[in-house]
């Protein structure tokens, strides 16, 4: 299989689900999202990885030490592309108790948590369940300025082949992550 869609996240949160620390992304979107709201455009995408907007102290102290600061407007000259996801789950929510709930499950800190659900208060926050794939042979590509700007999702310039990869967790252990999740948000 070939994907060219690709979701746009920080590479500490790609980290973070390539070795299996999560299978948890929780989005309200960018800036430039259609229509001003975050979607689900693809079912199957390749996990981006930006340092854009990624900051040491919206994150847990676990993954603070991760994020390397970079002047605004700074890109790598290629990506490393390591993981391709399917999305298998995508909820809504709007109750500030239920997200406050999954902290155990991502990256983000409390407080960032908080700031993101008072960022366009009518609007949910997405929890999307990941399951996560890395490539043996994790590829590099050019960075293209398409790629750039507050959008969660960009269009690769060319198909790359997903395969061969491994599951980042086992289905075991993902349906139980999944089936604790769907419960606290139920």
């Amino acid at each position: 299989m070939e994907l060219v869609h690709a979701l746009k996240e920080w590479q500490v949160a790609v980290d973070a689900l390539e070795q299996g620390e999560t299978i948890v992304l929780l989005r309200k979107g960018g800036i430039r999202e259609a229509e001003g709201r975050f979607a689900v455009q693809h079912g199957r995408v390749w996990l981006y990885p930006t340092v854009e907007h990624q900051k040491p102290e919206l994150l847990k102290p676990q993954y603070a030490d991760q994020v390397k600061p970079v002047a605004s407007g700074w890109q790598p000259d290629h990506i490393r592309l390591g993981s391709w996801a399917e999305i298998t789950n995508v909820f809504p929510v709007t109750d500030a108790t239920a997200v406050m709930n999954l902290l155990p499950f991502h990256v983000w800190n409390a407080a960032f948590v908080a700031e993101r659900l008072q960022w366009k208060p009518t609007q949910p926050i997405f929890v999307l369940l990941l399951r996560v794939q890395r490539l043996i042979q994790p590829v590099s590509i050019p960075y293209s300025a398409s790629f750039g700007g507050c959008k969660s999702w960009i269009d690769l310039d060319v198909p790359i082949a997903t395969q061969p990869s491994e599951p980042a967790i086992d289905a075991p252990t993902y349906r139980d992550h999944v089936a604790t999740i769907q419960s606290m948000l139920s």
